[in-house]
Formats: C-alpha cells, sequence, structure tokens
C-alpha cells in the first residue's frame, strides 16, 4: 500500500495542507517544520504520485537537457549540481545525446516542461518548439530564446591582471583550439591583457591543444617546459587541463607557485586532491546552475525574461599564485 500525503500528516502530528506545501518547499512553512516532514516522507518512503500533481498543474514536472558532445569535468559537475537542485523541486531531468534537432522533437513528443540546450555551436532558432528552450552557452547573436552566457574575456583578463599585479612578466596560456567560438573569447582576454598591461610575448606563450582534457594539459605543458624561456605563470583554459598541466610540472621537480604559479579557468569546487589548492577563475558553478534553474522555472511559468542573460566571472586565488622568484 503506497503512503500518502494523509499518512506523512499524521506521523508528524501536522496538517494534511502543512505536508502539501512543506514537500512543494513552501516559504508558508518554517524550515524546522519542512525539516520533520521531509525527513518523516523519507522515513515512510514516500512516493508522488506525479501523474496526479500533473493532472492538476497541467506540467509534467520534467525537464528535457540537450547534452554536448564535449566531455568536460565541468560540465559533468554543472549537470549534477542542476539535477540535484531539480530534484529539490520535485522535477525529474532527461538528457539526450541525439543531436539537437532530433532531442528537440522527442522532447516535445514527451511533452517535458522546458528543455535546456548545453553549449549548442549551432543557432536553434530554426527548430520549432512548442516547449519553452533555454540554451547554455555563447551569447553572441540574436536568438529568440533565453541563453545564458558567462563573461569569458573578461575571466582570462583579469587571471592575467593579478599574475601582473603580483609581480610576473612572463605568463603563458594552454587551451586555445582553432574554430572553436567558445575559447576563442578566452584566448582575446588573454592576449589583451598581455598588450594593454605592456607584458612581453615570447614563443610558446600560447599553446593550442587538440582538445580539453588531461592528457592535452599534461603534453601542451610538456612542450612549455621544454622551451628556452619559461614562463613564471601559467592560465589553463580548463580545470581537466590543469590537472594535466600539475602533472607535467611535479614530473619536472618543479615548486607550486615557487617555480611557477598556476590559474585555470573553470571556477570549480576542486575534486581531485592537489597537493597545492588551485587558484580559478571564472563564474562559480553554483551561481551557474542557480540561474539556469531560475529562468528555466520563469519560462515554465510563462514570465518574461531577458533574452541574452551574463554572468560575471570571479577570481579565487589560492596557495598556487605567488609573486615570482627573481
Amino acid at each position: 500500500m503506497s503512503v500518502t500525503i494523509k499518512d506523512i500528516a499524521k506521523t508528524a502530528g501536522v496538517s494534511y495542507s502543512t505536508v502539501s506545501k512543506a514537500l512543494r518547499d513552501s516559504p508558508l512553512v518554517k524550515k524546522p517544520t519542512k525539516d520533520r516532514i521531509i525527513a518523516v516522507a523519507n522515513e515512510l518512503g514516500y512516493q508522488p504520485n506525479v501523474a496526479a500533481r500533473s493532472l492538476v498543474s497541467k506540467r509534467s514536472f520534467t525537464i528535457g537537457v540537450v547534452w554536448p558532445t564535449i566531455e568536460q569535468t565541468v560540465l559533468s559537475t554543472l549537470i549534477t549540481t542542476i539535477n540535484k537542485k531539480l530534484e529539490q523541486l520535485s522535477y525529474t531531468t532527461l538528457i539526450s545525446i541525439n543531436e539537437v534537432e532530433s532531442a528537440l522533437k522527442i522532447f516535445n513528443r514527451y511533452q517535458v516542461d522546458a528543455i535546456l540546450v548545453f553549449d549548442s555551436s549551432q543557432s536553434i532558432d530554426s527548430y520549432t518548439s512548442d516547449v519553452p528552450i533555454v540554451t547554455y552557452g555563447l551569447a553572441n547573436k540574436e536568438t529568440v530564446y533565453p541563453i545564458i552566457d558567462v563573461n569569458r574575456l573578461k575571466s582570462t583578463y583579469i587571471a592575467v591582471q593579478h599574475l601582473h599585479n603580483i609581480g610576473h612578466r612572463y605568463i603563458s596560456y594552454i587551451g586555445e583550439v582553432e574554430k572553436e567560438e567558445l575559447q576563442r573569447e578566452k584566448v582575446q582576454g588573454f592576449t589583451q591583457a598581455i598588450s594593454n598591461l605592456g607584458l612581453p610575448s615570447f614563443p610558446d606563450q600560447i599553446v593550442k591543444v587538440q582538445d580539453f582534457d588531461q592528457y592535452d594539459g599534461y603534453e601542451a605543458t610538456k612542450q612549455l617546459l621544454a622551451s628556452t624561456k619559461l614562463p613564471t605563470a601559467i592560465l589553463t583554459g580548463s580545470h581537466d587541463l590543469a590537472r594535466g598541466a600539475l602533472q607535467a610540472i611535479y614530473e619536472k621537480k618543479l615548486s607550486i607557485p615557487n617555480d611557477i604559479s598556476i590559474i585555470s579557468y573553470d571556477n570549480i569546487t576542486a575534486i581531485d586532491r592537489f597537493d597545492t589548492p588551485l587558484s580559478t577563475v571564472g563564474v562559480p558553478l553554483d551561481k551557474i546552475s542557480d540561474k539556469i534553474i531560475e529562468v528555466l522555472m520563469n519560462v515554465i511559468s510563462g514570465k518574461e525574461i531577458e533574452t541574452t542573460i551574463f554572468l560575471e566571472p570571479e577570481l579565487r586565488i589560492t596557495t598556487s599564485c605567488s609573486t615570482p622568484l627573481k
């Protein structure tokens, strides 16, 4: 026999309406009461009746996610964070690895409440959808769908600016990828900072990579460390590239930050146990996930929102950065 809201109310010693509000995370229920009700619901093994709720609300309480083809630690961490927060709002996440057009058709057929498209390099304005769409990607073109973007150019600029302010002059960047528009902004911010701050150019200052995984970061850093002119600081274009860079630096028996300081793009709480906590720059993942969910809930509710939303980066400096040794 399935557990009902009435069973939870009886066990918790509260009214039916209080339980209903608590399970919907209503601000009308005080946190201690809400926590007690949720604990009782979990203890009793309560499962919400999605079908009944959908009939009342005219919603499916599902979000479709069009997943990108690239594999990066930061994106995996971001979607995990989004999924957990959507679960707290009683939403289920459905992920499609199909091509964008095919995924949109599938999610329209399943009648999800909204669709989140990750890093689509192609315009999706030409696709028809009865379901509202939100994109997390590059907001450099007009679009009929809301798009959330982060200021990549400013991220790399302020990272170089910080390194310059603490005395670094020879700064390298690992992460240029040809024909990759999302990455081009990071390189642009780096080169603008080098020029504006009057920092010198030198061989291997910007190292191209084939991909953004740890191996590419490792190989790129080995190339840097074999150069005649060693940088005193390295800025990487992703968290995974930074992992590879650290591996190459440690293999050379160099010290971080005494020999080389390092900052990684992707403001992600380190999930790896680095010997030295990694300095990062970018928009914190919690801020990105909160904004994505906010926009999803607003489009589902039919609220008018900005078409383009920019999020500003933050610089988090740890012991992986210091004044260079003379």
